[in-house]
């Protein structure tokens, strides 16, 4: 708070006033930090790591949706109709994205009104968005798995199966906890005294269960593709000529990268906010995760030549063992 022109008036935006034996002390709320999503409400968490946390999540989410409005943007205007299946995918996951950007950055507003139904509304949004996130990265992940590890096969609708899998699914989650009252106020206190009140699950064993355990599905069926789609390229890269190799190598490294983002690996940093690692993992996942869109998005106009490239790997990989008489080492 600030006090203006010496006068006994304070402006209180954002912030209450306790009187306690003739002294006012201010207490001010401040924007919490992504990590929250999936680690317990830390206690009483240092004033200048909160900060520093909640300045990275402010920049990181900013950016992302300045980055995923550019690219929805671009997609609807030049992209849409001739969109493959990647991209059409790709782009679900960044209306995902987005959403959760978005109510992240206005949750804290919406507590701060006092409006219990508005805040039980804006928690249950913000929980669906993130969800819908996560059913995206295996979405992403089954896809490639379709494209590289089986024979092309027309499934028919396919593209609609795929959207209700992964919007819907959220939806009964969310829908549960809603009607278990689960959603709720969170306040989370500095060390200082300040604190930061946002609206999301109330029960922490619910929030550890739930979230953690969405996500554990997640990771695991994603991280085994990840690992699988890495060993093919090196496979591949030991088959091509020394002359082809290094342009190869800086190539498939950069796939590798988007990948890694685009499954959403980078929020398996949440299963490491314990003990003596907390704080750091809050950081490591707090700069991943508010800045994954934003390399995500660079990655964008090279991701469906990115799928074909994978594609001719794999087949050329396999056509290669099949000369040698061996097909499966």
């Amino acid at each position: 708070s600030a006090f203006v022109e010496k006068t006994q008036t304070w402006i209180t935006d954002g912030c209450e006033t306790r009187e306690t034996n003739g002294s006012i002390t201010c207490h001010c709320s401040h924007l919490t930090f992504f990590a929250i999503l999936m680690s317990p409400p830390p206690g009483n968490i240092s004033t200048s790591d909160f900060k520093s946390l909640t300045y990275i999540t402010s920049i990181g989410c900013g950016l992302s949706m300045f980055f995923l409005a550019v690219a929805l943007f671009m997609h609807c205007l030049i992209r849409k109709r001739k969109a493959s299946q990647a991209t059409k995918i790709l782009m679900n996951l960044f209306v995902a994205m987005f959403n959760l950007n978005f109510s992240f950055l206005v949750n804290e507003s919406i507590a701060n009104l006092g409006n219990y139904g508005a805040c039980i509304v804006m928690a249950a949004s913000m929980h669906y968005a993130m969800l819908a996130t996560f059913s995206w990265f295996f979405i992403e992940a089954l896809h490639l798995y379709l494209n590289l590890w089986t024979r092309p096969i027309q499934i028919k609708h396919y593209m609609m199966k795929i959207c209700i899998t992964g919007w819907v699914m959220p939806a009964v989650v969310v829908i549960a906890l809603l009607a278990t009252g689960k959603y709720d106020y969170l306040i989370i206190y500095t060390d200082d005294g300040n604190s930061a009140k946002m609206c999301w699950i109330s029960d922490a064993v619910v929030h550890q269960g739930v979230n953690i355990g969405y996500y554990a599905v997640v990771f695991i069926f994603t991280f085994i593709i990840f690992i699988l789609t890495v060993r093919q390229i090196n496979l591949f890269n030991h088959a091509v000529d020394n002359a082809q190799n290094n342009s190869s190598i800086r190539t498939n490294t950069f796939s590798i990268l988007g990948l890694f983002l685009l499954f959403g690996i980078t929020w398996a940093f949440a299963f490491f906010s314990h003990g003596p690692m907390l704080i750091a993992s809050y950081y490591i996942f707090t700069i991943l995760n508010s800045f994954q869109v934003t390399l995500l998005v660079f990655i964008f106009c090279s991701f469906t030549s990115l799928v074909h490239s994978h594609q001719s790997i794999w087949w050329t990989h396999l056509a290669a063992k099949k000369v040698n008489g061996s097909l499966w080492s």
